[in-house]
């Protein structure tokens, strides 16, 4: 398969193949007489693979890694264990920051004036509730 070939039959575009090449993701395949690269099908099952890395928030560096011991023939289930925990404990920390983010937004509607609302104080976006006054 040539570059857009590859690139439709695992749902990438041309330039992100090429750019896994360039990252060391995908090793060069051998050329044509006439210079066009050809890969094969695993070539697409790998670029399947970064993709799937990629859903699940693993960073291209990690992605390289399990790669790499895959390559090696053996099971990349260990590695992949410890690179899943640890993106899970980074996305529970962002979900918990986002529900913090999101209680303090409920509580700035909250504290809003509803019907007549005063211009601002210089400073603030927004005239001080009457609990703040107190």
């Amino acid at each position: 398969m040539r570059v857009a070939e590859l690139a439709q039959v695992a749902g990438v575009s041309a330039d992100t193949v090429r750019y896994y090449e360039r990252a060391g993701l995908l090793p060069p395949p051998p050329r044509t007489a006439s210079g066009y690269r050809a890969y094969d099908e695993s070539a697409a099952d790998r670029v399947r693979f970064i993709q799937g890395g990629q859903r699940l928030g693993l960073r291209l560096r990690d992605i390289a890694q399990l790669l790499a011991v895959r390559d090696t023939g053996v099971c990349p289930c260990e590695p992949a264990e410890e690179l899943l925990k640890r993106r899970l404990d980074e996305l529970d920390a962002e979900l918990a920051r986002l529900a913090a983010l999101r209680a303090e937004m409920v509580r700035m509607i909250e504290a809003l004036p509803s019907n007549d609302c005063p211009p601002p104080e210089p400073g603030t976006w927004c005239p001080p509730s009457d609990q703040e006054r107190r």
